[in-house]
């Protein structure tokens, strides 16, 4: 994926996906009601790599460094594969997004039938394994983009049903203005979001954003501000339309003079995307097409921040089986709000919170009436104790992010945080 940096990526995964779709069929359009459900195991939150075959193909069949390597850092998607990957991926268990070898594809170029045609050889290179959960179609498209893609996106519901028509979106900071340099093609972001929903008929909701890193770990406050911008805006268009939807956030240094992957950057990435209620987390980049600080360095060894991210995937992998099933109904900001417009306390549940440091609370409900929040360490320099209150009262208890298990807050009514770290707690 290409963002007017350098490059941009995409992937992560839900339970159930649905929405209204229209067909190409060789040079013409032909209604069909409901889409085919797309479906992934129950609780199984994507955690993906983003990496493009045109560099990725040959390091992902390594024994070294490829999908092996992918499975023991935790991730459990593999982003992207080609046919020579499956019969490992299947082998490992995971699960896959199959990408053509070539990239882009020019679908506002393509005539119908040369759509139609283009999706059926992808979905033919991959209908006969049970880890290709959907297709690669399209990597920060703008909206003069859209109405190919809605053509490909209904071939792919078409000819592979239950399958994800993939499809990642620019980050809010991508240009806007007149037609020859805008990228998003729209007056406004939340403009070029609605309208990707309404002309694709998209089946999720995917986008990119490094702010956190070209922030300098937040020391620019404004650009660290518009990270969490595009997080809730993102967000709200999904609610509203009922669409899952994913991050994909920075794993490499994707320019020099910007941070390099940490512990902590990783962790508040990871788990303010959780918070804010997404199916999936993707990282940029797990392999190196030139950026450093690669978990896989570009001569194939394991770079430092290989164990970071693996770090950081197991606690992804055990705390997003347990929200994946459930419904996001808040997210909330408390003390220095990293942007003036983002929502404060109290939510719906959490009635506020006592901090030294700026904090994320994500509020959750399952089906059977379980409630749960998040809280997310927004800095990360300072370690911090936080002190919650709910309505009702009760006592509120931690959820470990290594094996799931449930138990008393470690400090009895408090809890530390260390830099970018969140926690999950289940409510009375």
């Amino acid at each position: 994926m290409f963002d007017f940096y350098m490059k941009s990526n995409c992937l992560a995964a839900w339970r159930v996906i649905f929405v209204g779709c229209v067909f190409v069929l060789m040079g013409g359009e032909r209604a069909y009601g409901e889409a085919e459900k797309a479906s992934l195991p129950d609780g199984y939150f994507s955690v993906m790599s983003w990496d493009l075959p045109m560099w990725s193909s040959k390091d992902f069949a390594s024994s070294d460094h490829g999908v092996g390597s992918l499975k023991d850092c935790g991730f459990n998607t593999v982003g992207f594969a080609r046919p020579e990957h499956l019969a490992e991926v299947e082998k490992l268990g995971m699960k896959c997004i199959l990408a053509p070898q070539a990239f882009p594809t020019a679908w506002r170029k393509m005539s119908d039938e040369e759509i139609f045609k283009a999706v059926k050889g992808l979905v033919e290179e991959g209908e006969k394994s049970s880890a290709v959960v959907g297709y690669f179609l399209a990597d920060e498209p703008g909206e003069p983009d859209f109405a190919g893609l809605r053509k490909a996106v209904a071939a792919v519901k078409k000819l592979a049903p239950g399958k994800l028509a993939y499809i990642n979106l620019f980050p809010n900071y991508a240009t806007l203005g007149a037609a020859d340099i805008s990228q998003l093609g729209t007056a406004t972001y939340e403009e070029y979001l609605e309208k990707y929903v309404s002309e694709v008929k998209p089946q999720f909701i995917s986008y990119d954003n490094y702010q956190v890193q070209h922030s300098l770990d937040q020391a620019n406050g404004g650009i660290a501000g518009s990270y969490y911008q595009n997080l809730m805006t993102v967000r709200k268009v999904a609610m509203e339309h009922g669409l899952p939807w994913w991050q994909i956030v920075a794993s490499s240094q994707i320019t020099p003079q910007i941070t390099p992957p940490s512990p902590a950057n990783l962790l508040l990435q990871a788990y303010t995307t959780m918070a804010a209620g997404a199916k999936g987390l993707t990282w940029y980049t797990y392999l190196s097409p030139g950026y450093l600080y690669a978990p896989i360095e570009k001569s194939g060894a394991h770079g430092v921040s290989w164990s970071y991210l693996k770090m950081v995937n197991e606690q992804v992998e055990v705390i997003g089986k347990m929200i994946e099933p459930m419904k996001s109904v808040g997210a909330y900001f408390s003390g220095a709000k990293p942007a003036g417009d983002l929502a404060g306390l109290p939510g719906k549940y959490v009635t506020g919170v006592e901090c030294a440091t700026p904090l994320m609370v994500g509020e959750f409900e399952g089906s059977g009436g379980e409630k749960c929040v998040m809280v997310v360490n927004l800095s990360l320099k300072e370690s911090a104790k936080f002190k919650i209150a709910v309505k009702g009262g009760g006592e509120v208890k931690q959820v470990s992010p290594v094996d799931g298990s449930v138990g008393a807050m470690e400090g009895g009514d408090s809890l530390w945080l260390t830099a970018g770290q969140g926690v999950l707690l289940k409510l009375p």
